[in-house]
């Protein structure tokens, strides 16, 4: 479909070109990418709330966010697109998966006795071959603990109890999740991690992404690191009422089929709009999470109200927010009509595969799973869990619960779901006939070992809250993953079928 330029620009702007996918009209999808850098004054940025922000010297020219931060962390008063700067880390995370490796690479390049550059300002996470039998698993972080002793690591969030996940308190479950209920995201800060999800973290209103172990090896020694580029900002501006049937996870999914897997290389996905401003901080996690599947460098949204209170619920260590320049210059603007989107899924194999859910109704599923740092939050089981109950009926295929985190999983257990007479997700998932919500990890979102819990061992077709779909991603090669927000997920799990949430939400 063709989608229809941002009127009034008086720069020379054409339109961006789609494929006809029975998506939304002209109407409701606006692009437009601009020849000379720089943007309609009738298309601005969310305007920063009455909050002090960051000063990064005098301003020639206007900057994104994302530049801002950079620019900051820089040591500099601009950047532009382009430049080739050493930054100043605030956070570095790592977990079983890289740990060992990064780890690794830090002793042999700075030495066997050498000592991380700031003990407080690296986090370690185990959480994605956890609960298995696979001793090299089990192996790594029995290697990060040995690490995390000797550099007198202050926040290792470490399990030994494998048989029970409640004994170890200082065990949390899905790094990116965890990151947030732990104080370690705020405004305006760099956070890298050895995980291509770490841009879950730009909800925040940082510059967050994920890096290879040879870059967290030299980040472990110096707290610095080489960015190949500054990279430019596209931005997705999403106004209007969100239905009640959508869902974070259908927003970042239509966007990704809009623009493909590759369409935002090495770019910055900033999101703004009044949709943005009304989603909680969970649903904007969701959002930011899964930019990398676009090719993105980082996703991130102008932290506001939202951002704040959450943030200093959970830290007492200061931030300072910034927010893109009304002058500064974006590669590209998409716009959507929140309010007239519909449930949408990505089939396989790949995130962009993007169709309608409805659309998908002759589709036969296997089972049903609903967790990760996507699609495995409190509020990911809360919507579930309102839908099972709104539906009062048992799911027809296998449903998999796994909590991203510790306290997910006892929210699960002790929150009730609004609208449902005080019963909790545990109730409603029992009356529903779903698989008892089981230890808090990654899980089968990236296969893992073969005991994996609800790990594709067979070549069955499975509907998920997750971020990814490639040929054995949650285990077996010839798997087909349909990606689906909760809603969508429960819905299916009640009929054997793909199914459009609004089946029973209305």
């Amino acid at each position: 479909m063709a989608s229809s330029v941002i009127s009034s620009s008086p720069f020379l702007c054409k339109s961006a070109q789609q494929k006809d996918l029975g998506f939304p009209k002209p109407s409701q999808i606006s692009v437009h990418r601009c020849q000379k850098r720089a943007i309609s004054r009738k298309i601005v940025s969310v305007m920063a709330p009455q909050r002090s922000s960051s000063a990064t010297g005098s301003v020639k020219t206007g900057m994104t966010m994302t530049e801002k931060i950079l620019a900051k962390a820089a040591e500099k008063s601009q950047v532009v697109p382009g430049d080739n700067i050493w930054v100043n880390v605030d956070v570095l995370m790592t977990h079983d998966v890289c740990g060992p490796g990064a780890f690794g690479i830090f002793k042999r390049e700075f030495g066997e006795k050498a000592k991380v550059w700031d003990p407080e300002k690296i986090v370690v996470i185990p959480d994605h071959y956890i609960f298995t039998a696979d001793k090299r698993a089990n192996r790594n972080v029995d290697i990060m603990r040995e690490h995390c002793r000797e550099q007198n690591i202050k926040y290792f969030y470490d399990i030994t109890d494998l048989g029970d996940f409640r004994a170890n308190p200082d065990y949390k479950g899905v790094c990116h999740v965890a990151l947030a209920q732990e104080g370690h995201c705020r405004p305006g800060e760099v956070l890298l991690g050895t995980d291509s999800h770490t841009c879950t973290a730009g909800a925040f209103g940082q510059f967050a992404t994920g890096i290879g172990n040879t870059d967290a090896g030299f980040v472990l020694g110096t707290g610095k690191i080489l960015l190949k580029v500054v990279p430019p900002t596209m931005r997705f501006i999403l106004d209007g009422e969100m239905p009640s049937y959508l869902q974070a996870k259908d927003l970042i999914l239509q966007i990704i089929g809009e623009i493909s897997v590759a369409g935002a290389t090495y770019k910055t996905m900033e999101f703004s709009g009044t949709t943005i401003e009304s989603l909680t901080m969970e649903e904007r996690m969701t959002l930011c999470n899964m930019v990398v599947e676009a090719g993105g460098k980082n996703g991130v949204i102008p932290p506001d109200a939202t951002t704040f209170n959450y943030v200093e619920n959970r830290t007492s260590v200061p931030f300072e927010p910034v927010y893109s320049d009304g002058n500064a210059s974006f590669i590209a603007d998409y716009r959507f009509d929140v309010s007239k989107l519909e449930p949408v899924v990505a089939k396989p194999h790949s995130p962009d595969n993007r169709a309608l859910a409805r659309e998908c109704k002759d589709v036969k599923i296997d089972r049903v799973y609903i967790g990760s740092c996507t699609g495995g939050k409190t509020e990911d089981f809360m919507a579930a869990a309102k839908l099972f109950h709104a539906a009062g009926k048992q799911v027809k295929v296998p449903t998999f619960l796994v909590p991203a985190t510790q306290k997910v999983w006892m929210d699960v257990y002790a929150l009730p779901v609004p609208g449902a007479g005080g019963k909790t997700c545990a109730q409603i998932f029992k009356e529903a006939g779903c698989d008892t919500p089981t230890s808090p990890s990654c899980g089968a979102c990236l296969g893992g070992p073969a005991d994996t819990y609800a790990r594709l061992n067979e070549p069955q077709v499975c509907v998920s809250t997750t971020n990814r779909n490639f040929p054995g991603r949650m285990g077996h090669k010839e798997g087909q993953i349909y990606l689906a927000s909760p809603y969508t997920a429960a819905a299916s799990a009640l009929t054997g079928h793909v199914t459009d949430p609004r089946e029973f939400l209305q």
